[in-house]
């Protein structure tokens, strides 16, 4: 406490009316709002070696980080004017605010902190705010001061504001309504306005930093709080790319990326090259800009294509303000998606409308029985968050989200949080749905799953969907790549996972080998009506094949299955050893007893030997095969390489003098008549048995070393 009385200190304030903060109403949480504006710092102290600072500021309210910005490089009178709304649910509790030195590779130092008390500001007045800076553990020294411009209102009467924009907007047209309700709403929830995509090429002439005269070099991106990082390039100094990030613009001027370029060193830190920086605000819009950005501190230079697009691909609101139940605005939704505009705007493929109303019996994530909840909608790269509804199981957010569809294969993530403000947010439950899976206009209630989504977990939440698309523009969209995630959990070794999957491709290839047999026993005329209609068909096919016949027979495959399905007759298996896999993986966290542990772990250690000895096998028959093709032509083996030159001599004139449907023909005549003309022929394969004859790599060391050992020997006797 006495070190807080210590960071309050006077205000500066342009007007001293207004009513006071001493009557506030009590427990009517995220009732405030707190427009900042980060105006400039004064006479900050120096923390780098030429007697400047790079200087940002952060600010926390109840442990929380709220706001950071820009770093204003080699000034200790910077200015940033930078603006921010933060909502306040507790107006007694102050804003900290904590100004450090920015470093490249290390970590940032520290210049300087201090308190606003919010309970000293007056309501709806505009208030300029000069606050001094200090070091709890060097109260005396003078740090400098930090100007700000505060403006503290009740949420209501932004709340009334925004209904009065909202008719404004009925009023006005389809384009101006949009930019006032997207302004409004970017300023209140934070949402971006536009998004820069960054294409990162190629660098050119890189420093090299390791002992070969080479690099391993990577790149990182910084704008605000969005971080990327690109791939490793090994051992180049002209590393070639080409990804792509995006990064959500939440100010109308833009912002400054930092780009830094790493060398990556393994087992130790790795060596920074270079850096440069790209400022959005000079950089037009809707244009694609060619970049080649030299690197300060280092050598060489990046290759960037940057392009600055205006955004009204996502939107949040009320549920008042419905697009869809609007005929107006339905008509024209339904026009933008319309076959006659199939070739309009090619990425716009859709429009996605997400209602989140409400959830019921959630997981109790606070010590109170209690949860915080608030809810996370996702599209591809696309995150937009409700408000939380604080000390609720059974929380009623109403929201309409409304996003672009860039791939109507995506999947609509629904994730709810617990939020707590002195550490990251709790999990509680989430769901994924396609959005090709979606019936629209029905209010659902979905079961919340795991982070895995491969079990249930407790609470249900409402949620109604509309998804509107062009289907010309989907399909084409289908044959271009996917659009990557970039906000992805890093995988990690799993036991269950790695059975589940090896059983996956167990099941797939012995579908193959299954039918291998199928083919086998039609030659072995196992079944002489089957071998004989199998000959027939395989004469009148080969007889009268035609390229035209290959997406023809897929074609009646898929029409088959479909009328199978339509008449009810649907003969697909469910997945029930991948389901079963599952609820094992569900109950393995749940085996307290140590009996069941100690054989459940014997059971996962064999299970884990018999995956990888047959990973094993797997691995050593295909590297077996890859390598006796290439000592074929390596002449490992001098007379199976005359073999097979003799043959492919024979081969060749073969097909130069006779078509290749007769050569079939003979084939196949040849495979099913082979077990009548000689009913206990042993049936082969006449090149696999060729290769078979050829040693791989493996066997070729272990007969050299045979070799020497029998020749060392052998000097030995006769010495």
């Amino acid at each position: 406490c006495k070190l807080r009385q210590l960071y309050f200190f006077p205000l500066q304030k342009t007007s001293s009316v207004g009513p006071s903060n001493a009557d506030f109403p009590s427990g009517d949480p995220g009732m405030y709002q707190l427009d900042i504006t980060l105006r400039r710092g004064q006479n900050l102290a120096a923390r780098d070696r030429g007697g400047t600072s790079d200087p940002y500021v952060k600010f926390k309210l109840g442990g929380k980080e709220v706001f950071r910005s820009k770093t204003i490089h080699k000034n200790l009178n910077p200015v940033w004017e930078e603006k921010t709304c933060i909502l306040i649910d507790n107006p007694r509790e102050p804003l900290y605010i904590k100004v450090f030195d920015y470093d490249f590779g290390l970590q940032d130092d520290f210049i300087g902190s201090a308190f606003l008390n919010l309970a000293s500001l007056e309501l709806n007045r505009q208030t300029d705010v000069t606050l001094s800076l200090k070091d709890p553990h060097y109260p005396d020294h003078d740090l400098g001061n930090i100007l700000l411009s505060v403006l503290l209102a009740p949420r209501e009467e932004q709340r009334e504001a925004t209904m009065l924009m909202r008719k404004s907007w009925k009023r006005s047209s389809k384009f101006q309504t949009q930019s006032l309700r997207l302004s409004d709403l970017h300023r209140k929830s934070q949402l971006w306005r536009g998004i820069v995509s960054i294409t990162l090429i190629e660098g050119r002439e890189l420093k090299a930093m390791d002992a070969n005269g080479l690099s391993d070099p990577y790149v990182k991106f910084r704008l605000g709080h969005q971080k990327y990082k690109s791939k490793i390039m090994p051992k180049t100094l002209n590393p070639q790319w080409r990804e792509q990030f995006d990064f959500h613009l939440y100010e109308e001027r833009g912002g400054i990326i930092d780009i830094t370029v790493w060398d990556k060193d393994a087992g130790k830190k790795d060596d920074f090259i270079g850096r440069c920086q790209v400022d959005l605000s000079t950089l037009s819009k809707e244009q694609t800009h060619k970049l080649e950005m030299p690197l300060e501190e280092g050598e060489g230079c990046l290759v960037l294509l940057v392009t600055l697009t205006a955004s009204a691909a996502v939107t949040i609101s009320d549920l008042s303000v419905n697009s869809l139940e609007d005929p107006k605005e339905r008509e024209e939704i339904l026009k933008r998606y319309s076959p006659m505009r199939m070739f309009q705007n090619m990425k716009d493929v859709g429009f996605l409308q997400v209602k989140v109303i409400r959830a019921e019996a959630l997981m109790a994530a606070d010590v109170t029985g209690k949860s915080d909840p608030f809810c996370v909608v996702e599209l591809n790269n696309d995150r937009l968050l409700t408000h939380t509804v604080y000390k609720n199981l059974n929380p009623e957010w109403n929201k309409i989200f409304t996003f672009n569809v860039k791939d109507i294969h995506s999947v609509l993530e629904v994730t709810v949080y617990d939020e707590d403000r002195d550490r990251s947010a709790d999990f509680l439950g989430k769901v994924a749905i396609p959005l090709l899976s979606i019936q629209n206009g029905e209010q659902k209630a979905y079961v919340l799953k795991n982070k895995q989504l491969t079990g249930p977990t407790k609470g249900v939440i409402y949620l109604e969907i509309d998804v509107i698309f062009n289907a010309v523009k989907a399909s084409v969209r289908t044959l271009m790549p996917k659009e990557q995630k970039y906000i992805e959990e890093e995988n990690r070794l799993s036991k269950q996972l790695l059975l589940r999957n090896f059983i996956r491709m167990k099941r797939c290839v012995m579908v193959l080998i299954n039918a291998a047999y199928y083919i086998n026993s039609c030659f072995d005329w196992d079944s002489p009506p089957r071998s004989l209609a199998a000959f027939l068909l395989f004469l009148f096919v080969v007889w009268n094949f035609e390229l035209y016949m290959i997406p023809l027979a897929l074609l009646l495959l898929l029409a088959w299955n479909y009328f199978l399905i339509i008449s009810g007759k649907d003969n697909r298996q469910h997945d029930t050893v991948v389901e079963d896999m599952l609820e094992d993986e569900e109950e393995e966290d749940d085996r307290d007893d140590k009996d069941s542990e100690k054989k459940g772990f014997m059971d996962k250690l064999y299970a884990i030997q018999e995956v990888c000895v047959s990973v094993q096998n797997i691995l050593d028959e295909v590297a077996s095969f890859g390598e006796r093709i290439k000592n074929t032509f390596n002449w490992t083996v001098p007379f199976l390489s005359w073999l097979a030159i003799v043959a492919l001599c024979v081969f060749t004139v073969i097909l130069y003098f006779i078509p290749l449907r007769y050569i079939v023909l003979v084939w196949g005549i040849n495979k099913f008549t082979k077990k009548l003309r000689s009913p206990y022929a042993i049936d082969n394969n006449e090149l696999l048995d060729f290769l078979s004859r050829v040693p791989s790599d493996v066997q070729v060391v272990c007969i050299v070393f045979k070799l020497l050992n029998v020749s060392l020997t052998y000097d030995i006797m006769i010495f």
